[in-house]
């Protein structure tokens, strides 16, 4: 039996970058095109009078205040019906781990932080980017459609990812999955002594994203 590689340090929360992109709700998401990716002084009358002048008080400067902008999710989640699930819980908390190592195109951060099988099963597709040049720009959004605990423990998680959690081809001008409204994507979670963490990607046959929504 295969033994799961354990995460190195407690995944966090939700991992957001700044992105730019965006998606249209009939085709999944638009194409992202990438060919290469006064001082103060002193005042005196006109007749001079006994005695030093005075100085003014210099004006007093308004205080300045920064405003930062929250960064943008660099994907979004979206638990609906099955968002008291842990194992749904654990999907949406470490998503984001995995989108960003497809958008870095480092499939070290999968190797480091989850367990094994679920390298195994996810690594090749971000070594294919990184060979071909294909690109994964933010924001994207997976939305989570069913929920099903299987005979060994896990939960089947069933998803569709917009299309702009796939890779685009610059060079053949269009996506890698052709996929208008979305693809399906199926990963079996395992509570593991960190919680629940993607096991391994499981068939998508028969799950349909045709009547989805992505916020993203």
């Amino acid at each position: 039996m295969r033994s799961l590689a354990l995460p190195a340090a407690v995944l966090a929360g939700v991992l957001v970058l700044t992105g730019c992109g965006g998606s249209n709700p009939n085709d999944g998401g638009r194409p992202v095109p990438v060919d290469d990716p006064g001082g103060s002084g002193t005042t005196t009358s006109s007749t001079p009078t006994a005695g030093a002048t005075t100085p003014t008080a210099a004006p007093s400067q308004p205080s300045s205040t920064t405003t930062t902008a929250q960064p943008k999710a660099q994907v979004v989640v979206v638990a609906g019906n099955y968002s008291s699930n842990p194992a749904v819980q654990g999907l949406v908390q470490s998503y984001p781990l995995y989108f960003q190592a497809l958008v870095a195109r480092d499939d070290s951060i999968l190797k480091k932080s989850f367990p094994s099988f679920f390298y195994a099963d996810t690594s090749q597709a971000i070594v294919d980017a990184q060979r071909n040049g294909w690109v994964m720009r933010p924001p994207g959004s997976v939305v989570v459609i069913g929920a099903q605990r299987q005979s060994d423990g896990t939960v089947r998680v069933k998803t569709c990812r917009s299309q702009t959690t796939e890779y685009w081809n610059p060079k053949a001008k269009q996506w890698t999955v052709v996929a208008p409204k979305g693809s399906p994507w199926v990963i079996d979670m395992i509570r593991t002594g960190l919680g629940w963490l993607p096991y391994r990607v499981a068939p998508s046959k028969g799950v349909s994203c045709a009547r989805v929504n992505y916020p993203a």
